[in-house]
């Protein structure tokens, strides 16, 4: 089977169920972005490797972000198409983030100041990710039709990503490195 398909030649796009937009609309904006973080996710969860949980946790986010994804990559007329929780972000999705930063942040201390990345590997590989999925909430905002929860799964992401990578640094975190 041939991976290219000369479709997107023209400089469009297919969306999930149908129809086709220019590669720089919103949506596959949106979705490119997400598809970066998700990669960046999977970077950080690839050098994670001595820690269950945090692969876990990380794997459960990167097959979310495939659902948000078809959640942005569909046209509206053909949202009717949508099957909550397989195909579009739910609010359910969201608390189970809202669970696991309030899990995670009951662990140890967060820090009051702004961190500078660097002093630990992984933590710096959740804080890359997790500016990439700011990114994808903010070129998300253009895409995402009313109703949606995808921009409140994308912030809750980025505090989610922001607590791990705390609690990767643990005790690594100098008062030099808070700001």
């Amino acid at each position: 089977m041939k991976i290219y398909t000369r479709k997107g030649d023209d400089g469009t796009t297919g969306l999930y169920f149908g129809g086709r937009v220019r590669k720089d609309d919103a949506a596959p904006m949106a979705y490119g972005d997400v598809d970066e973080a998700q990669a960046a996710i999977g970077l950080a969860r690839a050098h994670g490797k001595g820690s269950s949980e945090l692969n876990d946790v990380l794997i459960h986010i990167e097959r979310d972000l495939w659902i948000l994804m078809a959640d942005l990559a569909t046209a509206e007329e053909n949202r009717h198409k949508l099957q909550a929780g397989a195909t579009a972000v739910t609010e359910e999705m969201i608390a189970r983030l809202e669970e696991l930063i309030d899990d995670f942040t009951a662990r140890f201390e967060m820090p009051r100041e702004f961190v500078v990345p660097g002093e630990h590997l992984v933590a710096s590989y959740l804080d890359l990710a997790r500016a990439v999925v700011r990114r994808a909430e903010r070129s998300s905002i253009a895409a995402a039709v009313e109703g949606s929860h995808v921009v409140k799964y994308l912030n809750r992401l980025s505090d989610l990503l922001f607590t791990l990578a705390r609690w990767q640094e643990g005790s690594s975190v100098n008062a030099k490195d808070i700001l």
